[in-house]
């Protein structure tokens, strides 16, 4: 979990009203995490206040988080975006500071870099995105800013993938780039 965003608690009817999505969400989607069980990935949950604000925050943002993934390593979950197209209120952002800075007119809101932070989740990197589509496919219609390697953003490059013509593939645009169909998913480890 990202350490610089605004940490916040959720009312316990606002986390019940949480856990019943997930719980909801986990059994229809049973695919992308067969070997967990629900009652485990609540009880991490409920240990920890501020990764239930952050799905919070992926879930009113159009997201709809699920657990994909178990690292055995680190004992953490892995809740992404399983929104069939790149989360709706996260969509028309450029892709970090210094991209909406350089713009003199017409500023998005904010970056995908900004607003990940605020609601301390990650952006997807290019292998987390591939995987993610091995369980889809996501974003037939729209596209999602990747983390982008420090080379490329070095150059102001950033990258996005999508979902066409039965495969997925990874694109690059200037960062200060921003459309209607762009935005992002996140990961949040709990």
């Amino acid at each position: 979990m990202s350490k610089n965003h605004r940490q916040s608690t959720l009312s316990k009817p606002d986390s019940a009203v949480l856990l019943g999505q997930l719980e909801a969400r986990f059994v229809e989607h049973l695919h992308r995490h067969a070997k967990l069980k629900w009652s485990t990935v609540e009880q991490k949950l409920l240990d920890s206040p501020a990764a239930l604000w952050s799905l919070n925050q992926m879930e009113l943002s159009g997201g709809e988080p699920d657990v994909i993934g178990f690292d055995r390593k680190s004992a953490e979950l892995h809740f992404v975006d399983c929104s069939p197209e790149t989360p709706k209120e996260r969509r028309s952002i450029c892709y970090d500071r210094p991209a909406w800075e350089s713009r003199k007119e017409h500023k998005p809101k904010t970056s995908a870099l900004e607003m990940a932070v605020e609601m301390g989740i990650e952006l997807l990197n290019e292998e987390q995105y591939f995987q993610l589509q091995q369980l889809g496919p996501f974003d037939q219609k729209t596209s999602s800013w990747l983390l982008t390697p420090p080379a490329i953003r070095q150059l102001g490059g950033a990258i996005f993938g999508d979902y066409r013509y039965g495969r997925t593939f990874i694109y690059h645009n200037g960062a200060e780039s921003y459309y209607g169909v762009r935005g992002f998913r996140g990961l949040l480890r709990v």
